[in-house]
């Protein structure tokens, strides 16, 4: 990823827009910022989340409050709590998240 025209700047997530997501079950709230091809975001996943798809979307992810629970389409599982994180690229691994009791996560892709 190359970043370029982006000049500083701050931003408060409480201030940013939130727009709902259903989950298969569950729903996702996202606060959502564009710099140019970068999609950054701040996600709260209310208990019980489950994604509705296999996301093929490559991203960095940070784990900021909860816990999070990534499968990949092959069946291997992944376990986040705070302060941990993942990275895949762009159509690397399909994967789904899921969570019992809710997840914060910085989400840049």
């Amino acid at each position: 990823m190359k970043m370029t025209d982006i000049p500083f700047g701050t931003t408060d997530w409480e201030t940013v827009e939130r727009t709902e997501h259903k989950g298969e079950t569950g729903m996702a709230y996202w606060r959502t910022r564009h710099f140019g091809g970068i999609r950054v975001r701040m996600v709260d996943y209310t208990p019980g989340y489950l994604a509705d798809h296999w996301c093929t979307k490559g991203h960095i992810l940070f784990c900021l409050e909860g816990e999070l629970h990534t499968e990949l389409e092959d069946g291997r599982r992944f376990f986040l709590q705070a302060g941990m994180s993942y990275q895949v690229a762009d159509n690397a691994e399909p994967h789904r998240s899921f969570t019992t009791i809710g997840a914060k996560l910085f989400v840049v892709d």
